[in-house]
């Protein structure tokens, strides 16, 4: 997804250090050492959350549109705009931005 298209799709504008990510297609399961399937449902401890960046403010320094980046589910406020959901973020609040290791476009990061 390229920066035109995001905007193009969203009628909304981010401000100041503002990003805005989708966490559809996030399943939340994972595969454990062994390939046993752990449910997003388990509780393990503060867990991190992956999202799709789909907007970012004019002050965001470190993402853009379309990076994949990991942050913190309890500290995030939740909007709904043209029917789906997404989840409004500080720069601040991000942990990290996945960085592409294979051709085929996954990040082959497991944390």
């Amino acid at each position: 997804m390229s920066d035109s298209d995001a905007s193009e799709a969203l009628p909304i504008r981010m401000l100041h250090d503002r990003v805005l990510v989708s966490t559809e297609g996030e399943s939340g399961e994972r595969r454990s050492g062994g390939g046993i399937v752990i449910p997003a449902t388990v509780a393990i401890g503060r867990r991190l959350a992956w999202a799709l960046v789909v907007a970012a403010g004019a002050n965001v320094r470190s993402v853009k549109v379309g990076d994949r980046v990991l942050f913190d589910p309890e500290d995030r406020a939740e909007v709904e705009i043209r029917g789906k959901d997404y989840v409004l973020l500080r720069e601040r609040d991000l942990h990290a931005v996945s960085a592409e290791r294979t051709s085929d476009g996954r990040t082959g990061l497991y944390l």
